[in-house]
């Protein structure tokens, strides 16, 4: 097949499927705008918030055509926040229930998940029940959060911190370290 045909068809079926996915996505109180090169679903009742450069999806990089971006601010209380700068790889998912800020000029791994609430009550006699006490997560500026990183409710990752690939983050650390592990833990300082 002819290179250019070829470029021109895989250019029609990133726009269908980003079409697609902007289709589906229910969540319509947005400001700011943000640059798909993946399909990106925004659900929820709350408030995302975009700054400048805010990307997602990277071509030449795993699950680029099998995977999408998730983003719910779950609540009307609920806000995601992105600064400035923000690069996110593919099939990242963003889940909020209280608050999740990610600061300026952050880069964020593949398949990365980052969640501010356990989203079910942990007491058996209420698991059916929402988590009653979600908690807000920070991501400070010049964060650089490896593949396959989960972080949890209630963490701040300080400015300028380094998240090893595949860690859980499960408590907060300061800024200019580097982390990783399951549950994460200081590697190294910066």
């Amino acid at each position: 097949m002819n290179k250019d045909v070829k470029n021109f068809l895989i250019k029609i079926y990133r726009s269908l499927r980003i079409f697609k996915y902007s289709f589906l996505s229910n969540n319509r109180n947005k400001e700011g705008n943000y640059t798909a090169h993946q399909p990106v679903l925004s659900n929820g009742l709350g408030r995302l918030v975009f700054g400048s450069n805010v990307n997602f999806g990277v071509i030449n990089s795993p699950k680029f055509y099998s995977s999408y971006a998730y983003i719910e601010a779950r609540t009307q209380n609920a806000t995601i926040t992105f600064g400035d700068n923000v690069h996110i790889n593919n099939a990242c998912s963003i889940i909020s229930e209280k608050q999740i800020t990610i600061a300026n000029n952050v880069l964020i791994g593949y398949n990365c998940q980052i969640a501010d609430s356990d989203f079910h009550d942990l007491n058996k006699n209420n698991r059916l029940q929402t988590d009653p006490f979600p908690q807000e997560v920070i991501v400070s500026e010049n964060v650089f959060i490896g593949n396959n990183v989960t972080i949890l409710k209630g963490v701040v990752i300080g400015a300028n911190t380094v998240v090893a690939n595949g860690s859980i983050v499960t408590k907060s650390f300061p800024e200019n370290v580097i982390i990783g592990g399951v549950p994460a833990k200081i590697l190294k300082d910066l």
